[in-house]
């Protein structure tokens, strides 16, 4: 039988060009059948090949939630979530995929190398380890470039899909942590590519206060209690020193609170088993 996926690409509707290509790179798959629905963040999607389903949310409801609400909307044994600026750079890459899935019953979650069709230089931040090191050198993912991710469609379901809490930032590091928690790997294919161009994302203060709010939420979301003031106050240090913006260390500090404050919901504290396995795949959670 044929590998089936379905596929959730979404969209604000800002990159109309860009969004064509990524379809098309996706409709464009070999030897895998395709279940494609585009996911309007507060758009209406229009202009779309005919065999392509569309959802159209009456509003921005965030990154995670978005690409939440267009699972059930498509069937198939995997699923594979692209952003509306990446392409796939070769039509063979879903089904190189797929046999990685059937070859390795632990793996659950893919994400490939990300490269820019200019030649840009990646940057180091979207490949998922610690030290970056070679861009093309394949290994376990302890976080997560969010722009085309695949991974078993049960276990998406069991771990409970993106958090929808989060609207922007961080919301990769919980899923791959809990796709570790479930007893599955989570893999960086540094040999399979997709096409995004390096675009230095906008500094605002609602990215520093989401940034910190979410980094709050995930520990309290997932890790065992003794752990969380240590990840928390480790990202303190590394912002502290980092950042030489006043405003931004202002607005960071502001999300520091608010996650304190506000309860984010859905705890479920990973097992001591996972905090060991992903130290030995290079980075304890607590960084």
């Amino acid at each position: 039988m044929r590998p089936t996926y379905g596929v959730v690409v979404l969209t604000m509707g800002k990159r109309p060009d860009e969004l064509q290509a990524g379809v098309t790179s996706i409709l464009a798959q070999r030897d895998v059948d395709v279940d494609v629905v585009v996911v309007g963040n507060g758009w209406i999607p229009t202009g779309l090949p005919a065999q392509v389903k569309t959802l159209a949310l009456p509003e921005n409801l965030g990154i995670p939630a978005g690409r939440n609400a267009g699972v059930p909307e498509v069937d198939g044994e995997y699923l594979f979530f692209l952003d509306d600026d990446a392409c796939l750079a070769d039509d063979g890459f879903l089904a190189d995929l797929a046999r990685r899935f059937a070859a390795d019953a632990t793996l659950g979650l893919i994400q490939p190398r990300v490269v820019d069709p200019t030649g840009a230089i990646a940057p180091g931040r979207w490949v998922p380890r610690l030290r970056p090191g070679n861009h093309a050198t394949p290994g376990p993912a302890t976080a997560l470039w969010e722009g085309a991710v695949a991974m078993r469609r049960d276990l998406f379901d069991a771990i409970g899909g993106w958090p929808d809490p989060f609207f922007y930032a961080h919301e990769g590091i919980e899923l791959v942590w809990r796709v570790w928690d479930a007893g599955f790997t989570a893999w960086y294919a540094g040999d399979v590519s997709v096409h995004h161009p390096v675009i230095d994302p906008a500094r605002h203060e609602v990215y520093y206060r989401l940034n910190a709010r979410n980094r709050v939420w995930l520990a309290r979301r997932n890790l065992p209690v003794v752990l969380e003031p240590i990840y928390v106050g480790t990202w303190v240090g590394i912002t502290v020193l980092r950042m030489r913006d006043k405003d931004a260390l202002k607005a960071w500090f502001g999300g520091l609170r608010e996650g304190m404050t506000e309860n984010p919901g859905g705890r479920r504290a990973m097992k001591w088993r996972t905090v060991w396995e992903m130290t030995k795949a290079g980075r304890p959670p607590v960084i």
